[in-house]
């Protein structure tokens, strides 16, 4: 399916357009979709994850259930498979893949020193060689010893250790606020421009990205699938500490993928009639743009991950 939108671009340029849902799980019944969702399970084949994360996941009622229309991932503290630590990692790998659009999660976080949730999104088919050369997109993570901070970000370059990353900056909850309560966290995505927002506040926007042999807007210019999930120590924040409490959980509200759908073609104006102008004058600058492809990929994708 190739629809002719103009996503973010169209945004900043002024263009006005609606956004259409094409995917999304409310998470209503008793239990998680399985035509949506698919489990990662164990610690990884490298090393926690390769961040020394310290959790096993698993796929256990425990870990991962739906009740009164939210989604909790829990993280529990417990002797498991090798490890003291249990959660899990839902993502949509082989179920679903999308390129360009909107992806909309309403959630909330855990807070404690070695909590790490993450939403995130990663290649349908690692085209361009393998991470980070064809890609990551964080669409949110954050570290639970600071909830007043959450960070996307986007990874690209060469093939690890040769990859490269942006650096935010971060969106930082005033007033009292943080992530322990629910937030819209979004990412719009197109051709030539990656933004995030929280709460309807865009707060970063990537343009320039690279990857190994290829030409822009390489690597971010396939379809990607959906990863949610809550790590437990690693790299990114440390290890729990004796204050950390167990269990922890992120809930998930909903998550929503969307297209946006170009308004219709403005009338063309008569050689008799006077241009179109805006209130103060100048001319309207809503005029339709050029047209960025944009794929709806089939439900079901291969993915090398």
């Amino acid at each position: 399916m190739i629809l002719a939108l103009m996503a973010c671009w169209a945004i900043t340029s002024g263009a006005r357009g609606d956004w259409k849902l094409v995917w999304a799980d409310e998470f209503e019944g008793d239990a998680i979709d399985t035509n949506h969702w698919t489990f990662d399970i164990g610690n990884g084949r490298n090393s926690g994850w390769g961040n020394h994360e310290l959790e096993y996941y698993t796929s256990r009622p425990q870990n991962a259930f739906v009740s009164n229309g939210v989604l909790h991932i829990v993280a529990i503290q417990e002797r498991y498979k090798g490890q003291n630590f249990t959660s899990a990692r839902l993502k949509t790998h082989r179920l679903f893949g999308k390129k360009y659009g909107r992806f909309e999660f309403r959630a909330r976080l855990p807070r404690g020193q070695g909590y790490w949730p993450a939403l995130w999104l990663m290649p349908c088919d690692s085209v361009y060689g393998g991470w980070a050369a064809s890609g990551e997109i964080d669409v949110m993570e954050n570290r639970g010893s600071d909830p007043t901070t959450v960070l996307g970000t986007i990874h690209f370059g060469g093939q690890w250790p040769k990859k490269t990353q942006s650096h935010g900056p971060p969106f930082q909850f005033r007033d009292g606020g943080s992530v322990t309560d629910f937030h819209t966290y979004a990412l719009e995505w197109c051709t030539n421009t990656i933004e995030w927002s929280i709460d309807g506040q865009r707060y970063e926007t990537q343009t320039n990205w690279w990857t190994s042999g290829e030409k822009y807007p390489a690597p971010f210019d396939q379809p990607f699938y959906i990863i949610m999930n809550l790590a437990v120590g690693g790299d990114f924040g440390g290890n729990p500490d004796a204050h950390t409490s167990f269990p922890g959980e992120m809930q998930v509200d909903y998550v929503r993928v969307y297209d946006l759908v170009p308004a219709a073609p403005q009338p063309v104006s008569s050689p008799a009639s006077t241009s179109q102008t805006g209130d103060n004058g100048s001319p309207d600058p809503h005029g339709a743009g050029p047209a960025v492809e944009s794929a709806l990929p089939a439900a079901s994708t291969g993915v090398r991950h």
